[in-house]
Order: structure tokens, then C-alpha cells, then sequence
């Protein structure tokens, strides 16, 4: 199998990285992979205006991977208040489990890192995806026991299915 290409995305991209995204978390196609968020979200994953924006935020940048110029996964990458920030990560739900997602969380550490120069790499994580943050802590990712709420009411972040739903904090020394 060819080895993964890394890019960052420009604004042809937006349209295919929505697609990925929402493939990855909503509906019954989320359900061959095990990122799956639909039992627990309907609604938008993402939508172009939050692609585009991480395309043109600064010190950020929208990590593509591709194999044979096809998109395979993607993560965005950026500086949050002296932090590395990790988020939008998402893999062709049938491909999933085949390492690809280790592969891009491991080049955008090197990015924050070495572009960012940045200590910490954090993220959020919905509380009850269990295994989830099990896949990030055997990658040296540790609970913080910061919580957020989950923005109920705010359709950009989904339509939940439950009401006990909240964002921890997640992190890793670089």
C-alpha cells in the first residue's frame, strides 16, 4: 500500500472535507466505522463555514492525507491560546482501523510541535465516548478532568440524541 501524503487543505478542499467529516461521525455510513457520533448526534458535523475557517484562521492549518490523490483523512491543527489544539479528525469510516488515524494524529503533533512550537497538544472529546478516549490515551494522552458543556441549543454542534452530553479536555506533552 502507497504511504500517505500530507497537505494542508486550501479552499478547493472545503466540500470533499465536509463530506469526509460528516461520513465519518453522522448517519447510518458513520456506522461502518467506529467514530460513529449517531446514536448520540443527528444534525451537521461540520458544514463549510467551519472548514473554510480553519483554512483561513492563522497559525492553524487543515492537515489532509492522501493516498493517490485520494482524501483518506484529515485533522485540524492550531495555536488555541498557547496550546496546540487537535479536532475535526476524521478517517474513511471503512477504512478505519487500519492505522491511518495514527498515522495523521502522529504528523499533526510534528506540526504543533515543530511549526507551532508548541509544548501541548489538547483536545475535546465527548465524556461518554468511552473508547474513543481510550485510542487517545494509549497514544500518551491523559484526562484532565476539565469539562465543558456541550452547546445544547447550537444546531452547528449537532442535534443531541441525550441530555449528558459534555466536552472533556483531553492532553499530551509534545
Amino acid at each position: 500500500m502507497p504511504p500517505l501524503e500530507f497537505r494542508a487543505a486550501t479552499s478547493r478542499d472545503v466540500d470533499a472535507v465536509v463530506a469526509l467529516v460528516e461520513s465519518a461521525y453522522r448517519g447510518d455510513a458513520s456506522r461502518t466505522g467506529w467514530t460513529t457520533e449517531a446514536d448520540l448526534l443527528d444534525g451537521r458535523r461540520t458544514g463549510p463555514d467551519d472548514v473554510q475557517a480553519c483554512i483561513d484562521r492563522p497559525r492553524s492549518q487543515l492537515l489532509l492525507a492522501e493516498r493517490g490523490g485520494k482524501l483518506m483523512a484529515c485533522a485540524h491543527v492550531a495555536d488555541e491560546e498557547g496550546f496546540g489544539y487537535f479536532g475535526m479528525f476524521s478517517v474513511v469510516p471503512g477504512l478505519q482501523r487500519a492505522g491511518i488515524g495514527k498515522q495523521v494524529l502522529a504528523e499533526a503533533e510534528r506540526i504543533v510541535r515543530e511549526r507551532f512550537s508548541l509544548p501541548i497538544l489538547r483536545m475535546t472529546v465527548i465524556d461518554v465516548r468511552e473508547e474513543l478516549i481510550a485510542y487517545y490515551e494509549r497514544r500518551g494522552y491523559r484526562r484532565t478532568g476539565i469539562k465543558k458543556p456541550f452547546p445544547y441549543g447550537d444546531e452547528r454542534f449537532g442535534l443531541p440524541r441525550r441530555s449528558d452530553l459534555r466536552f472533556e479536555v483531553l492532553e499530551k506533552t509534545l
